[in-house]
């Protein structure tokens, strides 16, 4: 256990900032997984209202993403990965179904 005053004061901050950047990972992970399971239902069925909801739960990724890497929760590299990887997915819908028509 720490024993000054600066090493205790170290323990809590680290801690605190611990908690802080599960909360955030574990929301970017989530909005992802939204995001991602609302791509396939638009795939299965293209409708103008499912394109809103993916396009809701992309905006609502990048933004948490955006604010994680501001933080200095997630590295921007990181950050603009991950974005690229969920963008990547629509498009490679898009492209499918536009090379089918």
């Amino acid at each position: 256990m720490a024993n000054t005053k600066s090493a205790i004061k170290r323990v809590k901050i680290a801690e605190r900032n611990r908690l802080r950047n599960k909360s955030y990972k574990s929301a970017v992970k989530t909005l992802m997984k939204k995001y991602l399971s609302a791509v396939e239902t638009y795939t299965a069925n293209p409708t103008p209202e499912l394109q809103q909801e993916v396009q809701q739960h992309m905006a609502a990724a990048y933004s948490k993403i955006d604010k994680a890497v501001k933080t200095g929760v997630l590295h921007r590299n990181n950050g603009a990965r991950k974005k690229s990887r969920l963008a990547k997915k629509l498009k490679q819908f898009e492209t499918a179904t536009s090379t089918a028509e």
